[in-house]
């Protein structure tokens, strides 16, 4: 906590308890931010802010005389970073900072690299915050300023010395991550997603530029050399510039890799010298996401040996390419894409070691992106054996009508629609038979389906449970 008068020249000594910029969430003692969203001006909310208890007020435009201190400020949504960061005492400047950006993979390279590096490491995105065995949920990748700091600080508490998060390129966009200085950034891959707030792929790359421009001059930008956009990110990064891929200019080379149903053997080629790598992680898709990972440890000087043994131990990252265990008569696969390029990549995978029928669950989100549905429904009827189309955060879209966009370009009939998602799921479980592959796509382990403007509570992987403890 700390003084209203430590945080602006006020000559106020109330206590302030955390910087709110949801006016449902206040509690006594909190400072409410005005900010201005995309559809909200948070202004219309304080009087809802001081009913919940707030102390004072942040805003930018006259609002009257208030129960509260009233602070007017130029700009809300800049002066946010600026009172959180003096709230929470600068946290970003006390780890050290890795981020992760990319179209696919991301989350897995961070999960992975949080696992390696092992204890006195948070992460922080798509699957939530976790730290000192804790996994705590959360609604956004990179979540507003107020929350993200809040965070950060809660990790220094819990004895964190690195933060390994993921960074989307709406966070960039948004300005969340304007302040942050990173020892280390990685890039995964780049094809077109997200063009409903970027607008163009151009727009789109940009935003993502922005992580290693925030690179500190002693630090690391982890670029794929492999990917389209390298020399792009390559003319902009800061600090050290290296590179993982197949070339031979690469300062972590993939010499060759051999892809099994159970583990994946890879060859890699670091400082002139070969080093066989056997990982649990499955597909070729994860030799990349592996490679980003073990280079930023590599940038952090440990040992190669020492990298070997932790990639051995490596438990599967939570909603990708996640085998779950319920039954042995099949497999059951759990995964969060939702591109055509990831689709791709693992159905891809998936046809190569598969012993009988892939039956895949998918669907595409609502209020986004509608482009893309046609290419991602081509593909999965095209690699898979049996097709469930269902609902995926339909938002304000029917999701019948997303599924004719999803099944617009190909005449294959493998498939049904089944709308509601716990029914489709069952269903692909049902009709499984022997060493079939169930792949339910989309979702991942988020814990919520977006139908109109609600969050409801759901989860497929609560779903895939719930169905054997019938």
């Amino acid at each position: 906590m700390k003084k209203l008068s430590e945080l602006y020249d006020i000559n106020d000594d109330r206590l302030i308890k955390s910087v709110k910029i949801n006016s449902k969430e206040v509690e006594k003692g909190d400072i409410f931010v005005c900010t201005m969203g995309v559809t909200a001006d948070r202004h219309d909310y304080i009087d809802e802010a001081i009913k919940n208890g707030a102390s004072a007020i942040v805003v930018s435009r006259d609002v009257g005389k208030k129960s509260v201190p009233v602070i007017k400020v130029d700009n809300t949504n800049l002066e946010l970073r600026k009172l959180c960061a003096k709230f929470y005492d600068y946290p970003y400047d006390k780890v050290f900072m890795i981020g992760v950006t990319g179209t696919n993979g991301k989350t897995t390279v961070a999960e992975i690299a949080y696992q390696l590096l092992g204890k006195d490491t948070a992460y922080i995105g798509t699957n939530g915050r976790k730290y000192n065995d804790k996994h705590l949920s959360m609604r956004n990748t990179t979540p507003d300023v107020d929350r993200l700091y809040k965070y950060f600080k809660e990790f220094i508490d819990g004895g964190c010395n690195t933060i390994c998060m993921e960074t989307s390129s709406e966070a960039f966009y948004r300005h969340r991550l304007d302040d942050i200085k990173y020892d280390i950034g990685i890039i995964t891959n780049i094809t077109e997603d997200h063009l409903n707030i970027h607008k163009t792929i151009e727009n789109y790359v940009d935003c993502k530029c922005q992580l290693v421009r925030q690179v500190k001059d002693n630090g690391y930008s982890i670029l794929n050399s492999t990917d389209k956009y390298f020399d792009k990110f390559n003319s902009v990064a800061n600090g050290n510039i290296v590179s993982y891929g197949y070339k031979d200019t690469d300062t972590l080379k993939i010499e060759n890799y051999t892809l099994k149903r159970d583990k994946t053997i890879i060859n890699f080629k670091y400082n002139n010298k070969l080093y066989e790598v056997i990982s649990p992680l499955l597909g070729s898709f994860n030799v990349d996401n592996l490679a980003a990972s073990i280079l930023c440890l590599l940038c952090k000087n440990i040992d190669f040996e020492e990298i070997i043994t932790r990639v051995s131990n490596l438990k599967q990252i939570e909603g990708r390419m996640e085998t779950l265990p319920f039954t042995d008569k099949y497999t059951v696969i759990l995964d969060y894409a939702h591109t055509t390029d990831a689709l791709n990549n693992i159905l891809s995978f998936l046809s190569n070691v598969k012993e009988n029928r892939i039956i895949t669950v998918t669907g595409s989100a609502g209020g986004r992106e509608k482009d893309k549905r046609p290419s991602m429904g081509k593909i999965v009827l095209e690699k898979s054996d049996y097709v469930i189309f269902t609902m995926d955060d339909p938002r304000n879209e029917d999701p019948n009508e997303i599924i004719d966009d999803l099944i617009s370009e190909s005449n294959k009939t493998n498939y049904e629609r089944i709308i509601d998602r716990k029914e489709a799921i069952y269903k692909a479980l049902s009709i499984a038979q022997p060493k079939d592959i169930v792949l339910v796509v989309g979702k991942g382990r988020d814990d919520y389906m977006a139908i109109n403007d609600d969050y409801l509570p759901y989860c497929d992987y609560d779903v895939i449970k719930s169905y054997y403890e019938q």
